[in-house]
């Protein structure tokens, strides 16, 4: 299928696309007249890079994920690798929270100190 098909199948830019490609991330053959031919498969690997852009991954953690669905496996998420990523990823999730609790208990401090009797939610 050609670039424009991909996009339209995925919702994801012809720009985007061809980031993907420059990337690595996906592959297509070129045609006589040089146009960008995907293979059906590359609709199962954007929709994978989508779903995990959505949930806060950066595109070079997705790597792993398109590598196994390349591999043949059934999900991007079933290889070592990829259960390396989202360890990773839960751990990085967790670090922010942390400092977000932290941040949120200062400025409830603040808020405490400067204006008492205010009502600090949650």
């Amino acid at each position: 299928m050609r670039i424009g098909e991909l996009a339209e199948r995925t919702g994801v830019s012809t720009r985007s696309l061809r980031y993907y490609e420059e990337q690595g991330l996906l592959h297509s053959l070129r045609s006589s007249n040089g146009y960008r031919d995907y293979g059906e498969e590359s609709v199962r690997l954007v929709s994978e890079i989508r779903a995990l852009l959505g949930i806060g991954f950066s595109l070079e953690e997705t790597r792993p994920f398109v590598d196994c669905l390349r591999r043949g496996h059934s999900s991007g998420g079933s290889c070592a690798e990829s259960v390396e990523v989202y360890e990773r990823k839960l751990s990085d999730i967790d670090q922010q929270i942390r400092v977000l609790l932290a941040r949120r208990a200062e400025v409830a401090a603040q808020l405490a100190q400067s204006c008492p009797g205010c009502f600090v939610r949650g």
